[in-house]
């Protein structure tokens, strides 16, 4: 009887335990959605009006009535539309009695003049513009900055590469266009067959930067799903078909698929309209190009994809970049990688570490386009 007891009274304190974190979770998600009270923010902007006008009237000195705009600017950040209303209502009020009790004889700062109504109004308009985009996006100011840092980072990882056994080597740089931080370029990585095949596929999403970062972001946790759950021939027409189920309106893509099985070296490399591979032989301290054939992903249903092989023996580099490294307006593809083999032949007898940022740096510095390259090398 006693341990019935117990068993009901432990089920109640979990059902009002998990109540209580539903209602937690609930009230933190309409928060970050802007749909949560703003009554504390709302409440301390207010009373700064109220000492604002008495400052102003009794200490001229160091109040004006030009500090209403203050409160106005911070609630265009913090507040809801409604909310923001209310406050410059009050802000309003607040000259007035300002410009009544000062009169139009007052001297100094503490005068109440038409351009200073004009101030606070301007400040109240652009304060209103921006507190009615932050409710039709639903991202609270403090937290707007908060989630663009998560979806950089996000994609940052999800480019990370996975590392390799002993004798294999590899390196990625990635260079956002203007200096952004979102980028069209991304890759996802994964070692699969109990981790003696690396498979890395580089994809260029059209657009760049900020425009093309959301597509990424979007595409890369798609890719990352598909990549490994399906077989290497698998993986292009499934990444196609997604593409095509988003119907955007610039929603195609360029991809290259790696498949290097660690133990022997040899490796296949499927095309979806991107720039070839680029190896380097050893033995004959030659680079060759390496593509397979297929078209842009996004664009038609049923695309096929042909792939090419090769082997990487000890000393050989693999090299995979998007156009951002090689073509400009000026300049055509071909001559962009004559200039990029020539800068990486400068690392054939220096080393390959830190190659891919300073080949970037070399060659596509100042290019106001996404720019990534990824470096496989086997030890000689």
């Amino acid at each position: 009887m006693a341990g019935a007891r117990v068993e009901s009274l432990l089920a109640r304190m979990r059902m009002r335990s998990h109540r209580g974190r539903t209602a937690l979770r609930k009230s933190a998600v309409d928060y970050f959605r802007g749909d949560a009270s703003d009554w504390l923010a709302f409440g301390g902007l207010l009373l700064t009006v109220p000492a604002i006008a008495c400052g102003t009237l009794m200490l001229p000195v160091w109040f004006s009535p030009a500090a209403l705009v203050l409160p106005i600017v911070a609630g265009g950040l913090l507040l809801r539309p409604a909310s923001l209303l209310a406050l410059y209502a009050a802000s309003a009020a607040a000259l007035i009695v300002e410009a009544l009790v000062l009169g139009p004889y007052t001297q100094g700062p503490a005068r109440v003049t038409p351009g200073t109504v004009l101030v606070v109004a301007a400040c109240g308009f652009f304060g209103l513009v921006i507190a009615q985009f932050r409710s039709r996006v639903g991202v609270p100011w403090r937290r707007g900055g908060t989630m663009l840092f998560d979806l950089r980072e996000r994609i940052r990882v999800q480019s990370k590469l996975p590392a390799l056994p002993r004798g294999w080597h590899r390196e990625m740089a990635l260079r956002p266009a203007g200096g952004q931080s979102f980028s069209g370029d991304f890759v996802v990585a994964a070692r699969t067959n109990g981790g003696r095949t690396l498979e890395i596929v580089l994809t260029d999403v059209s657009g760049k930067g900020m425009e093309a970062g959301s597509r990424a972001l979007l595409l890369s946790g798609a890719f990352g799903g598909l990549l490994g759950a399906l077989p290497p021939h698998g993986f292009l027409p499934a990444a196609n078909g997604y593409l095509l189920r988003q119907d955007w309106d610039e929603g195609f893509a360029t991809s290259i698929h790696l498949v290097l099985d660690l133990d022997t070296g040899d490796y296949e490399l499927l095309s979806a309209g991107h720039l070839p591979a680029l190896q380097l032989c050893a033995g004959t301290g030659r680079w060759q190009e390496k593509t397979g054939e297929g078209p842009l992903l996004g664009v038609y249903d049923g695309a096929e994809f042909t792939p090419v092989r090769g082997n990487l023996r000890r000393g050989d580099v693999l090299m995979l970049f998007t156009d951002g490294l090689v073509e400009t307006a000026d300049r055509e593809i071909s001559e962009g990688i004559d200039r990029l083999t020539g800068e990486a032949d400068r690392y054939v007898s220096a080393g390959w570490e830190g190659a891919a940022w300073h080949l970037i740096e070399k060659v596509a510095k100042d290019v106001n386009d996404d720019r990534a390259l990824l470096l496989i090398r086997r030890s000689p």
